[in-house]
């Protein structure tokens, strides 16, 4: 049986999780569909999600339609847990993008349809509620044609719009004005259609327009657009001909050779066990199979993770799974693998890792127990968070002895702070949230710390770096201006596995990247030198280099698009002006001006909450991260992390010491 993975996206409200109710239950898997305001939905399994009315973690159902099994995966809609969608994006063979027919195109949908675009995934538009007061599906086609994609056509009609007594039929073929309106959009992308198409001497049959469009789709070029509603289930067999007659089935699952997957999600079974949501691409796997996972890390090195696969499920119907044998293009749970983390990679390892879709948390906040002795808890409970959402990042702060938390936004943290209350039983407190920053070396530093060659180095391992600016983008790139064969292995390895560690805090505290770190001076006594030897003394010689060359801290920058009322485009550049903005020039557009421009990334969610009294409730406003920029007058202190400071090296030496 072919197997296709499609992905629901969408704004929040939009009915995403509603539109996956209504698919399963056309398919047969459940007889009643479930409300998302009653929380009886079969993907919002979660008690936060079902209390909440949002979906948090992605879910996945599946249903067979005619020789084809689907895996359907709802997502997160609200911007806060863009990081979740992300990690599904991944594994897409397919998508469908839900517009609300009153709320029309909204920013997080923008920004949901540029990443599909850019990653080439096939997608379907399907435009929800158009029973609903309100619903104007030629308004919300004329913003996704102008918002979204330049090619969307229109593959449905509605009549009674706005009313409950709203129907969809299937437009068709042998009506010239969606014959005309297809064939402009599919010449558009393709001159042998275009030729074909202007021939006087061949007509075109409808099967040429239909295989135009399914290739077209295939390829990420032209959007169809479904109009109905997820409540009624007006328009859901349009849309699922669509998902059947469009959509590709993928050719790269392969059926044969070595196992090849990647993990995109986690959570925990009930007697606290990982379980692991794995999608095959390569081979099959089963139960009590060996298992061999590959992990990058943030400094970019690649470590293995062997272990052995204890129970293997597969989705069968709905979110049913039942013990089986995986192959490629299915979605399994595996248990029993104990040292497993989102984003492992099963099978050979190539040496790359995943390039995010979308950027890295901008927010950070430190959270700490309301109870000292709680801290154990809080740790243990913020390390199962982190196994499901790697940007939580476990890092004892110096100042409050709690723990520091990447964050998309507030309601992230809201989210969070319930669930280690009601899952884990622990009562916290978050500190203000602050933007993250980067520092880069500004000039070039160079430090030695020799054998013998002064009574303040204590260790047998003799170390020299030479610090100096790298290339925009290319994170910390350590090279060896030494004989790879002048140490032992290990002591190399040692070395460098500490120059990327001990970059993760520069001088001011934040995270050193863009740097190259050159080895430039080795050396060791045999047989006394050690590993070890080498791990203690490199802090020392890298931040002295470090504080030599000097650094400069640069703080994340958005660009944002915003649409506003001629009126209200003054008191909004005056609001820009005072955030330190840089807009460009305006954009009109009769009564509409389109005006974009760069904003600091710790200003923007602030921006957007005052954008609707600025515009008189008519802006639309639309945000993504730019880059990074040096800051401007003083630069950020971050608190260092607890224990032995290298930067202080006489505190330091005194702690290592210590503990000799």
């Amino acid at each position: 049986m072919n197997k296709l993975n499609l992905g629901i996206l969408a704004h929040v409200d939009a009915g995403k999780t509603s539109l996956t109710e209504r698919l399963l239950h056309r398919t047969g898997v459940i007889d009643t569909v479930g409300s998302v305001d009653d929380g009886t939905t079969q993907t919002d399994s979660l008690e936060l999600e079902r209390r909440r009315g949002i979906t948090i973690r992605s879910a996945v159902a599946a249903f067979v339609l005619d020789d084809l099994k689907v895996n359907l995966i709802d997502t997160p809609g609200h911007s806060d847990f863009i990081a979740e969608v992300e990690r599904v994006l991944r594994v897409l063979d397919g998508a469908v993008l839900v517009v609300s027919a009153v709320e029309g195109v909204q920013p997080q949908t923008r920004v949901l349809m540029r990443t599909l675009r850019r990653l080439a995934i096939p997608t379907l538009v399907f435009v929800n509620k158009t029973d609903r007061a309100g619903a104007d599906t030629d308004a919300v086609l004329a913003g996704i044609r102008r918002r979204l994609t330049g090619s969307a056509v229109a593959m449905t009609t509605v009549t009674g719009l706005g009313t409950p007594t709203a129907r969809v039929r299937a437009r068709t073929l042998d009506d010239p004005a969606f014959t005309g309106e297809l064939a402009e959009v599919l010449a558009g992308h393709s001159d042998a259609f275009l030729g074909s198409y202007l021939d006087d001497t061949r007509t075109l049959t409808p099967e040429d327009y239909t295989a135009e469009l399914a290739r077209q789709t295939a390829e990420g070029l032209t959007h169809p657009v479904y109009f109905g509603s997820a409540v009624t289930g007006e328009g859901i067999d349009e849309l699922l001909s669509g998902v059947r007659d469009l959509l590709p089935i993928p050719d790269g699952a392969r059926p044969g050779g070595e196992p090849a997957g990647t993990v995109f999600k986690i959570e925990r079974g009930s007697r606290g066990e990982r379980i692991g949501y794995l999608h095959l691409t390569a081979g099959s796997l089963a139960a009590r199979d060996e298992a061999v996972l590959h992990r990058t890390d943030h400094s970019g090195h690649l470590t293995r993770h062997p272990g052995r696969i204890t129970s293997l499920r597969v989705f069968e119907r709905g979110a049913t799974t039942v013990e089986a044998r995986a192959e490629a293009g299915d979605i399994a749970q595996v248990r029993g693998l104990k040292d497993l983390r989102v984003g492992d990679r099963l099978g050979p390892a190539d040496g790359t890792g995943h390039t995010g879709a979308f950027a890295p948390p901008a927010l950070e906040t430190v959270v700490r127990p309301l109870r000292p002795e709680a801290a154990p808890r809080l740790h243990t409970a913020l390390t199962t968070l982190a196994e499901q959402d790697p940007h939580i990042e476990l890092r004892q702060d110096a100042d409050t002895g709690g723990a520091v938390l990447r964050l998309y936004g507030e309601v992230q943290k809201d989210i969070i702070h319930t669930t280690l209350a009601e899952e884990f039983g622990v009562a916290v407190r978050f500190e203000e949230t602050r933007t993250v920053h980067i520092e880069k070396p500004t000039g070039v530093g160079a430090a030695l710390e020799e054998i013998g060659a002064r009574t303040e180095n204590y260790f047998w391992a003799t170390v020299g770096l030479r610090v100096e600016p790298a290339g925009p983008g290319e994170g910390v790139v350590f090279r060896l201006a030494v004989e790879l064969g002048s140490l032992p292995r290990a002591f190399h390895k040692a070395i460098e596995e500490t120059v990327h560690a001990t970059l993760r805090h520069g001088l001011y505290g934040w995270q050193v990247t863009d740097c190259l770190v050159t080895l430039t001076h080795t050396g060791y006594a045999s047989p006394v030198s050690a590993a070890d030897d080498f791990r203690k003394v490199t802090p020392l010689v890298l931040m002295d280099a470090l504080r030599r060359a000097g650094t400069e801290v640069h703080e994340p920058v958005d660009s944002f698009e915003l649409e506003l009322p001629a009126g209200a485009l003054s008191p909004v550049l005056a609001k820009l002006a005072e955030l330190g903005a840089m807009p460009f020039p305006p954009v009109a557009d009769g009564d509409v001006h389109r005006l974009e421009g760069l904003l600091a990334a710790g200003r923007t969610h602030g921006f957007e909450q005052q954008v609707p009294a600025l515009t008189q409730g008519e802006g639309v406003f639309l945000s993504a991260f730019h880059g990074y920029r040096p800051v401007r007058g003083r630069h950020p202190v971050r608190p260092r992390p607890q224990g032995p400071d290298p930067l202080n090296r006489d505190a330091y030496l005194l702690h290592v010491l210590k503990r000799l």
